[in-house]
């Protein structure tokens, strides 16, 4: 059994998205060397997202890419004998980009840092950013998020669901705490 919270409806993440976005055009005075990057699954709609709010408050279509980093995880054996490869689709040369990494959740930070593993072979892009709509905290790795759409405190046991209407027909963040574990942890 479990206990479900809302944190972030369809609307607030609509706004989150959109002052990512425009962060995004601050922070690197400019779009003209930006190029997103959506890490799969879930970061690859929200950055077809950001780019386009850029496009609505500035006119100007954002490259978008898609990043598949299963083989580039750490935990790659824990995930059994045949894990499901997706497609990595980046059309474009990163030499000179500014890389914007797309992302749902920021937890370990493990994640990550298969990206930028990832990235490094594709090319040499002159920075990399990271964008995610949520921050949870409890890093393992010295790793931080350059746009967060909200940060939200949770417990290593509770779980952070993004369910977006591209895969899961809602947009929606809910915190998802185990009962059980609760009653286990007070026995």
């Amino acid at each position: 059994m479990s206990e479900r919270k809302q944190i972030l409806t369809a609307d607030e993440i609509r706004r989150a998205l959109v002052r990512i976005a425009h962060e995004i055009d601050e922070r690197n005075g400019g779009l003209s060397q930006v190029l997103l990057v959506g890490i799969h699954k879930r970061g690859i709609p929200l950055a077809e997202r950001i780019a386009a709010a850029i496009a609505d408050f500035e006119g100007v279509r954002v490259p978008v890419g898609h990043l598949d980093i299963t083989l580039y995880r750490d935990d790659l054996r824990l995930r059994g004998p045949a894990p499901l490869v997706h497609k990595t689709a980046i059309q474009h040369d990163l030499v000179g980009k500014v890389v914007v990494l797309v992302d749902d959740v920021l937890y370990t930070g493990r994640t990550a840092r298969a990206a930028l593993d990832a990235i490094a072979d594709l090319g040499r892009p002159d920075r990399i950013q990271l964008a995610v709509l949520v921050d949870r905290g409890h890093r393992e790795l010295p790793i931080r998020a350059d746009f967060v759409g909200k940060n939200i405190p949770t417990a290593r046991t509770e779980r952070v669901e993004v369910h977006l209407r591209e895969s899961d027909d809602t947009d929606e963040v809910l915190i998802v705490r185990s009962l059980q574990e609760e009653g286990t942890a007070d026995a």
